[in-house]
Order: structure tokens, then C-alpha cells, then sequence
């Protein structure tokens, strides 16, 4: 009998770019589709996914630009046209429905998608993010994303950056947890050293904003959701995660105590949430 948690890699055409999706589960089973933060890729989802796919059919999508999939135009880096991708990667997979799970970046990705396509969506998920950002969560996002390294000499190099750089998240775990956190979102040059498996013009911010409004697309959402908030958060502040249940009916908030932007959705609290809440 096959293993329900292998992965498989997918590649699909789609809106002119060649899409790479991690796979893992029984085909027929409900859909889940997560999705990642603004300089993660499929692989950041690793343990969750693996999880969820004894009940479910999971796909783990490399957002444009990033891990696997192709890179396109620094002006394509943007909401809508993540939104499209989205949409044609579900033609070329020949999904009806699907529910979202997206940290961060992918979490307003998912909220945009199910405001535009309600009815492809059965559920939808925020990981720590909602329509409107902490300013000093975004002041800090922007710092990180602008003060980057090009290159690494290894591996090691590649993890104390992280650990550094995402402390309120990777600084409990330990150096083999942080290694493997790292090493997907590197490749190994002809030169030996280490580069982002992400396009530069990513972290250019010249993909323009969303046609709607954030808190238009999130009053708009009309299917099941859950926000996780990641209780140290400077992204999603408690504020916002109460503004954004007084919007839409129905709509839960689950706080994972000592965690920063994001949680791993492997806590007990968000992985215990997030398996009761996705349709089964």
C-alpha cells in the first residue's frame, strides 16, 4: 500500500509560467492547497502537510519567482497575478474545489482568491496575517527582505541567518530543525556557494497593489474561515484578528501562546485547529 504522507512533485503550465506543487495524499480526498510566505517556498510546509494528508489530498505551491517554479517579470510579483495563478494551477490540476491554508503573503493570496472565486473555495485559513498589517511587522518584513545576503558560503552560514533573522520563530528550535528550514530555500552555484532559490526582483515590491481592497476581499469572503495568530506577532496584532472576526460571520481566531509571525501550524494548538476546521 502507498504511503499517504510521500510527497510527489507536480509541475503545471500555467498563466505562461511552468508552476511546481508538492503532493502528498490520496487522490479523491478533500482538497487542501497551502500556500507560503512572501520568501518561503512548498517545502516550509513540510510537517503540516504530511500530517493533513492522512485525511486529505495537499498541495504545496511554490509561488511564482520562488523554490521551483519558473520566475517571471519583477512587475508580476503581485496580488493579482498570484490570484490568477492560483486560478489556472486549479484548471491545470482539474480541481472543482479546494480549501486554502497560506502563511502570511500566501494567507492574503488565499483571502483574495476566495473573495474573486467564492465558489471554488470551501475554507479558507490565514496563518498569521489578516487584510491589514501591523506597521511594525511590515517595517521589519521590508528591512529583512531588502538587507539580504546574495550569497552564502554554506549551509551553516545559510541557517545562522535564519536563526538571526526570524528569531521570534526559528530561535526555539534546534540547529538540525533550522538546517532543514534553510536548506530549501537555497541551491548550490557552479562556484560552490549557496543562492536564493527565489528571483531577486521578488523582494523589489514592484508588483503593484491589489485591484480590491484588503478588507473589501475579506469582507467578501463568504466560506468557513480560521485565523491563526501567532500570539508575539508583529504582523498580526490582536486588534486587527478581533476586527477581522466582526467581519465575517463566523470566522475563529486561534492564538498559539509564545509564537511570533508565523506560527508552523505545527503547535498543538494551530495543528489541533486546523484539523477540526478543514472540511474532511
Amino acid at each position: 500500500m502507498a504511503n499517504p504522507t510521500a510527497t510527489r512533485d507536480i509541475f503545471v503550465q500555467a498563466n505562461g509560467l511552468r508552476h511546481h506543487l508538492l503532493a502528498r495524499g490520496s487522490p479523491g480526498g478533500p482538497v487542501v492547497m497551502m500556500i507560503h510566505g512572501l520568501t518561503q517556498q512548498a517545502h516550509v510546509f513540510d510537517g503540516v502537510a504530511s500530517r493533513l494528508a492522512r485525511r486529505h489530498h495537499v498541495y504545496c505551491l511554490d509561488v511564482r519567482g520562488r523554490g521551483e517554479t519558473e520566475w517571471g517579470p519583477a512587475s508580476s510579483y503581485g496580488y493579482d497575478t498570484y490570484v490568477e495563478d492560483l486560478e489556472a494551477v486549479r484548471e491545470g490540476l482539474g480541481l472543482e474545489r479546494f480549501a486554502l491554508v497560506g502563511t502570511s503573503m500566501g494567507g492574503q493570496i488565499s483571502m483574495f482568491y476566495a473573495a474573486r472565486f467564492p465558489e471554488r473555495v470551501t475554507a479558507v485559513v490565514l496563518n498569521d496575517v489578516g487584510p491589514e498589517i501591523d506597521p511594525a511587522g511590515a517595517a521589519r518584513v521590508a528591512k529583512m527582505a531588502g538587507a539580504a545576503p546574495e550569497a552564502f558560503t554554506d549551509l551553516r552560514a545559510v541557517m545562522k541567518y535564519y536563526r538571526e533573522e526570524n528569531a521570534p520563530v526559528l530561535g526555539k528550535r534546534s540547529d538540525d530543525e533550522v538546517l532543514e528550514y534553510a536548506r530549501w530555500h537555497v541551491r548550490k552555484s557552479d562556484t560552490g556557494v549557496y543562492l536564493w532559490k527565489m528571483d531577486r526582483g521578488v523582494r523589489a515590491f514592484k508588483g503593484g497593489p491589489p485591484s480590491t481592497q484588503p478588507w473589501d476581499a475579506w469582507r467578501a469572503v463568504k466560506c468557513p474561515a480560521l485565523v491563526i495568530h501567532g500570539a508575539a506577532s508583529d504582523i498580526l496584532n490582536e486588534d486587527i484578528a478581533k476586527r477581522m472576526c466582526e467581519a465575517v460571520p463566523g470566522c475563529r481566531v486561534v492564538d498559539v501562546p509564545g509564537v511570533g509571525h508565523a506560527p508552523s501550524l505545527l503547535e498543538p494548538e494551530a495543528l489541533t485547529a486546523l484539523e477540526a476546521f478543514l472540511p474532511g
